[in-house]
Parts: C-alpha cells; sequence; structure tokens
C-alpha cells in the first residue's frame, strides 16, 4: 500500500500533541514537511521529525511533493491555507472550527471538489467509544424518543493549552474570530448532530466574554431545537477553573444515558425500569491527564484518501456543525431566536 507524504502547517499544540505523533505512528504516511511562521518553532517540530521546515506555507507547496496537508493554524488561516493545498492537489485536514464564515466554508467545499480532493474536518468527538456506543443505542431504538438532551465542555482556558501561554492567538479576534464557541462549543454541535442523527434547526444564545483578558468569547450557552422538536442546551466555558468537563447527557423515552459524566464509567445508561448499564470504554482525549492519547481522526483521514472515498466527517459535515455555532453567535448579538 502506498505510504503518504505528509506536511503539516501550523506546529502549535494541536499540531505536535495530535496530528505530528499520529501521523508518526500511522503506518501508512510519512512526515515530509512542517510550517510555521515562527521559524525556531517549524525548526525544532522539523528536526524532531526528520522534516524540512518551512516559514511560508506556499513555498512548501510549490517545493514538496505531498499528498497529505493538516492545516493547524489559527481559525482565520483555515479557509485560505486549505484552498491553497487543495488546488495544489493535496488532501487536506482542516483543524476545528472549519473556518470564519459561510462563504469560506463554502469555498473550501467548492476548492475540494473541483480538484477531485478530500476535505476533511477534524471534529474528533464523534471517534470517542462512549459517543459511538450512545449513537448506536439511540439509533437501534433502545433509548426510544430522545426528549431533551444537555451538553457542555469546559476547561480552565488556552492559556494552559497553547504553546504562546496568555499569549495565545485564542484571545485575539483577528486570528481566532471567535473564542469558546469556536474553540469547544463547535465540537459539541457536531457531536450532537452525530449522536441525534438529525439536523438543528433553531437557535438562541447568551454568549458573553467574562473570564479572560481578550475580544473573543470566553463563556456561553445556547439552545438549540432539532428538526424533530428535540430541545436541549449547550454549554462551551474557558472558566472552569477545577476538572474539565466535557459531558453530555441525553433524556429519552426509556433512559438516561450520561456521557463522558462519570470518573470510571464513559457511559452511564438508567432506564425507566430501574435497571442500570454501566460501560467502561476508556476515558475521552483531554487535555487533563490520563486522556485518550490517539484521537482517531488522523486514522479515519488517511484511511479515507487510501480508500477513496468520503471522509466521516467531510467539509459538508464541518460546515453544518459551525453553522450552528454562527447562529448562536448571531443569536445571542441580536437577542433573538435564530432559524437554519
Amino acid at each position: 500500500m502506498k505510504t503518504l507524504r505528509v506536511a503539516v502547517i501550523g506546529c502549535g499544540s494541536i499540531a505536535q500533541h495530535r496530528h505530528l505523533p499520529e501521523y508518526e505512528q500511522n503506518p501508512h504516511t510519512t512526515i515530509v514537511a512542517v510550517c510555521d511562521p515562527v521559524e525556531e518553532r517549524a525548526k525544532k517540530v522539523a528536526k524532531l521529525y526528520g522534516a524540512i521546515a518551512y516559514t511560508d506555507h506556499m513555498q512548501l507547496l510549490e517545493k514538496e511533493e505531498i499528498d497529505l496537508v493538516s492545516v493547524c493554524t489559527p481559525n482565520a488561516y483555515h479557509a485560505p491555507i486549505s484552498i491553497d493545498a487543495l488546488k495544489a492537489g493535496t488532501h487536506v485536514l482542516c483543524e476545528k472550527p472549519m473556518a470564519t464564515s459561510a462563504e469560506e466554508c463554502e469555498a473550501m467545499i467548492k476548492a475540494a471538489e473541483e480538484a477531485g480532493m478530500c476535505l476533511m474536518i477534524g471534529h474528533n468527538q464523534r471517534f470517542v467509544s462512549s459517543h459511538e456506543k450512545a449513537r448506536q443505542l439511540i439509533a437501534t431504538g433502545d433509548i426510544g424518543k430522545i426528549y431533551s438532551f444537555r451538553t457542555t465542555f469546559g476547561h480552565g482556558g488556552p492559556e494552559g493549552w497553547s504553546v504562546d501561554g496568555e499569549n495565545s492567538w485564542f484571545f485575539k479576534k483577528d486570528q481566532a474570530f471567535i473564542g469558546a464557541m469556536g474553540d469547544l462549543g463547535v465540537h459539541k454541535a457536531d457531536l450532537l448532530r452525530y449522536l441525534l442523527g438529525e439536523e438543528v434547526v433553531e437557535v438562541g444564545a447568551f454568549v458573553t466574554t467574562s473570564a479572560k483578558q481578550g475580544d473573543v468569547d470566553d463563556n456561553a450557552v445556547a439552545i438549540l431545537k432539532t428538526e424533530s422538536g428535540i430541545v436541549g442546551t449547550l454549554t462551551a466555558s474557558w472558566s472552569y477553573v477545577a476538572k474539565e468537563d466535557n459531558s453530555t447527557i441525553l433524556y429519552g423515552e426509556n433512559a438516561i444515558l450520561r456521557l463522558e459524566d462519570d470518573p470510571h464509567y464513559s457511559l452511564i445508561v438508567h432506564y425507566k425500569n430501574g435497571e442500570t448499564v454501566k460501560y467502561e470504554l476508556g476515558q475521552i482525549q483531554s487535555n487533563d491527564e490520563g486522556g485518550q492519547t490517539d484521537s482517531r481522526v488522523i486514522a479515519h483521514f488517511v484511511n479515507s484518501v487510501l480508500e477513496g472515498k468520503e471522509p466521516p466527517i467531510s467539509g459538508k459535515e464541518g460546515y453544518a456543525s459551525l453553522n450552528i455555532i454562527l447562529a448562536a453567535m448571531e443569536a445571542s448579538r441580536t437577542g433573538r431566536t435564530i432559524k437554519l
């Protein structure tokens, strides 16, 4: 089987902790080049992986024969760099949030279609074992009709994760576009679409900046309604000063599903007949110690390219999930609910 030549553009924490190690461990890929505007960082990462360092992504695309590109840059550059790579004839895995607007999402999807290249968005929550099991239980009818849900993703903020700490691009609107909702909320929007198997059609929200020094949101609560009438809440926060919370609870006709809400069992199902089933399915990927180390995103991306099939989280899927967050931002700004 062909070995795919990989370039990683953007050498910050997500590249160093997720993309690069997972490409290195994948038997079908070899890391050829890396790119970062901070030359010292690019060289340091390149040396670690035996790759060539660049500070300009266009030079990398012009000089190297690349099959796959991971775009791990600040959010504002996701669309332009992804489009450049697609036009250069490389398959693209773009970090979330996919882009900064509906127009950018559409341009990325169009570029992938015209180039005949694979475009995947890096939402890893779909590949968490407890989430996969919950989706199966819902799809088989075991839980019955879903009435409501609540999902949250919160931690102490990107300064504890980003390579630039408190000076991170995450806090700068011109680079990040949005804050906790783009960093965390969009993951949960994608997860809800995956679990429920239907689209969100109406969004209301309160989005605030209260915990951090910056010009992006750091606390948000959205109320979502799906096409079948399921209603629930989505919370994204950078103000959780204790343990990270990445939980989801689904309230169904026959049972309540508690996902990533218990330190020992990743999925607990409480049935209305009094029975409780506890699943030990491994821990969710986390910035906290002890979390899952392999996101499985790279494996799915590589397999999609090798098998010539649409990736599990295509550009259209990434767009649909981001659209929920864009609607939440608009709902908060205007003080009204937004219909999708």
